[in-house]
């Protein structure tokens, strides 16, 4: 049986979720900096800013799991895998949001390029899927997001990226529902290979500007101590990341002032 809190969440969330979608994070390391990531790259820049991308060399896989405020039903689970080719970088992302009646889904397929030495460009092509409990079948819909970055010098580099700049959304009963522009700007500066800190404004058309700011530093050579912050709503967050052999484990928390803690994991591979 579920507990009224859980229910009063799920059905907040299937609320806003018609009223207005979202396109979710994902990647424990980015959480764990208040995904204050849009400069940062890695695996999971396939959900952030996938000009990072082109920086990535070799193969490379993750799949990461979050349990949102510790509800079961609003779960969100991830997956993504990029590759040098076509003289760049192709990425390949999925995640599902919630179970049963209740699914938000989202594919992507990005294409990175270094412009430059130190200029990158991307496009990605993302198609999402809706299935709610007052709709006959799923309600699936195009869009797409694009972003650059630019290293200023060895240790700091900018980048920005929007998503969704058509304003593309899905039909329900209540009619067209579309998903906000959003807009990221920011960047991180790199401390030799021991500590990175980040700093990111991000504007939703549905909501003010949010301010994030993010800080990585390494305790011993394989193990990352991670914190970040952000605001309206403010909200905290923290983490660890540990790398042995071609595999990294990151695992994050973040606490929301109203709903509670979030856990989320995520295990890299790279070749």
């Amino acid at each position: 049986m579920r507990k009224p809190f859980q229910i009063l969440v799920i059905s907040v969330f299937s609320y806003l979720s018609v009223c207005g979608a979202e396109n979710y994070p994902a990647g424990a390391r980015a959480v764990a900096l208040s995904n204050s990531f849009v400069s940062v790259s890695d695996v999971w820049s396939t959900f952030h800013n996938q000009a990072t991308l082109s920086q990535l060399d070799a193969f490379s896989a993750g799949v990461f799991y979050e349990s949102r405020y510790l509800v079961d039903e609003l779960s969100l689970a991830a997956g993504t895998v990029s590759m040098p080719a076509i003289r760049g970088t192709v990425g390949f992302s999925f995640y599902q949001l919630g179970k049963g009646t209740y699914k938000e889904s989202k594919l992507g397929l990005a294409y990175s390029k270094k412009l430059s030495q130190r200029l990158s460009a991307a496009l990605q092509l993302d198609y999402f899927l809706y299935r709610f409990p007052e709709n006959d079948g799923a309600k699936g819909f195009p869009t797409f997001e694009a972003g650059a970055s630019f290293q200023t010098t060895k240790e700091l580099t900018l980048a920005m990226h929007i998503f969704n700049p058509v304003k593309n959304g899905f039909e329900t009963v209540f009619g067209k529902q579309k998903l906000p522009l959003i807009f990221r700007l920011g960047g991180h500066y790199q401390f030799a290979d021991k500590s990175l800190v980040s700093f990111e404004i991000q504007k939703n058309t549905n909501l003010d500007p949010q301010v994030k700011a993010g800080l990585e530093f390494y305790l011993v050579k394989n193990l990352a101590l991670r914190f970040g912050i952000s605001g309206r709503p403010v909200q905290i967050s923290s983490g660890l990341g540990y790398s042995f052999g071609k595999f990294t484990t990151d695992i994050a928390f973040s606490y929301h002032g109203n709903l509670g803690f979030t856990p989320s994991v995520s295990i890299n591979y790279k070749l």
